[in-house]
């Protein structure tokens, strides 16, 4: 039986760089409170500037900012209607992005509230 590697199962190397480049440049998009929860808005439907604006009370400018930033990176697109601009997630993926995240940090968590409930429980005895 063989132990060779295929392809998909390689270490990475210089060809996935890109790859790696282009994942690294998504959490920048989204390593920002304010982008983080314009995606999320923009998870549950289409919404224009003005109704993402009430929803998050953020300032216009401030918005506008963070919106160019999502439209740069590709995660959402803006369509004139009339005078407003209505935004929608170009991948709902992005969604299940945050998603994991969220259980990521949930389980992170969940393994600190139980280790400082053993310290209390060790202080409590000690």
């Amino acid at each position: 039986m063989s132990t060779k590697a295929s392809p998909s199962e390689k270490a990475p190397g210089p060809a996935s760089r890109p790859l790696a480049e282009a994942k690294a440049d998504l959490f920048k998009a989204l390593a920002n409170p304010a982008r983080i929860r314009i995606v999320e808005v923009l998870g549950v439907g289409t919404f224009s500037v003005g109704e993402i604006q009430l929803r998050l009370g953020l300032e216009p400018s401030h918005l506008s900012q963070q919106l160019g930033v999502l439209r740069r990176a590709g995660l959402v697109t803006g369509t004139r209607r009339g005078t407003s601009v209505i935004y929608s997630l170009k991948d709902p993926a992005v969604s299940e992005v945050l998603a994991v995240a969220k259980r990521v940090l949930l389980s992170s968590l969940e393994e600190t509230s139980s280790l400082l409930a053993d310290l209390a429980s060790e202080t409590e005895q000690g």
